[in-house]
């Protein structure tokens, strides 16, 4: 998914498993170092992205199905409805954690059919003030962010949500990282933000990322998910990373799994991935869509480097 200054743009693909070569042109980027002290998700959460991929694979989604209609809305709305208890987690552009947080989401809808709306309020734990007397974590603040709502005009106009219904997963992109950078002042200081515009030892993401996109998968075995955000500067390099572990239920929140064992948890994501982009470009003037072929390579080095070679 992508988008710029001058036009808006989102980008969905497919990634369906190919053992076949390619002599297109190709772009290789070093994504980030698996570090002995990185962060991953749990063996039972990979092992279902996994089959979300490979389920994928048999059926590829196409334009129209990942197209929003008033019955893919309705899916959409059903999907991301219910209460959500979850773990934010921000990580450099080489995959360091910089700051773990706690969440909740809360999503409902109202109207019907092409007045259909979802409505979202995040809640941020806030951390004990430093003019704070009681230090009981039952006392915490949960400070209050209401989400864009989605509905028919938003997902086309703003979102561009690209929903693919069979594999539960969906994009969707921002204008701004405002949302994500509320939920870093809310979650690391508190009532002590002073609305510095670079505070100490937080980073917060650009004021004006050429990209701000979330992509999302849901656990085939457990009602978890994860939505994953990347973020771009201005100059299109990678600003941070920024992962929601969520559960549908009223328990405690999911974690990542600190392990060494961390190349065995990505190998199933290495290889060649074959498949299908879908981009659409809006202005002034109208929109354009453009479809083209893709081919992504996973490959790990010698140093625990993730390689991906477009």
């Amino acid at each position: 998914m992508a988008s710029s200054s001058s036009s808006s743009s989102i980008q969905c693909s497919v990634w369906v498993p190919s053992l076949l070569n390619t002599n297109t042109n190709t772009n290789t980027i070093h994504f980030l170092s698996l570090k002995p002290n990185s962060i991953t998700f749990s063996s039972s959460f990979s092992s279902s992205l996994t089959r979300i991929r490979i389920r994928a694979s048999s059926s590829s989604p196409t334009v129209e199905e990942a197209a929003m209609s008033i019955d893919n809305l309705r899916r959409f709305i059903n999907l991301n409805s219910g209460k959500w208890n979850g773990s934010f987690y921000q990580f450099d552009s080489s995959g360091n954690m910089l700051q773990q947080l706690s969440t909740k989401l809360s999503a409902s809808s109202y109207g019907e059919d092409e007045l259909m709306s979802l409505i979202q309020t995040l809640y941020i734990k806030q951390p004990s003030s430093s003019t704070s007397i009681s230090g009981d974590d039952n006392d915490a603040e949960w400070a209050e962010y209401k989400i864009k709502e989605t509905n028919m005009f938003t997902v086309d106009k703003y979102q561009q949500i690209g929903f693919f219904p069979s594999e539960k997963a969906f994009a969707l992109r921002y204008q701004t990282a405002g949302m994500l950078e509320t939920v870093l002042r809310q979650g690391v200081l508190g009532e002590d933000d002073t609305g510095e515009e670079s505070p100490r030892n937080l980073k917060l993401p650009s004021r004006r990322p050429s990209v701000v996109c979330e992509n999302c998968l849901y656990s085939l075995e457990r009602d978890m998910r994860a939505r994953a955000f990347h973020i771009l500067e201005p100059r299109g390099t990678v600003d941070m990373l920024i992962v929601f572990l969520e559960e549908r239920s009223d328990g405690a929140p999911p974690l990542l799994e600190s392990s060494r064992d961390v190349k065995s948890r990505i190998i199933p994501f290495l290889g060649k991935w074959k498949g299908h982009s879908i981009t659409k470009r809006s202005g002034v003037y109208g929109s354009t869509i453009t479809n083209a072929d893709t081919v992504v390579l996973h490959e790990m080095d010698n140093n625990g480097q993730l390689i991906q070679t477009f």
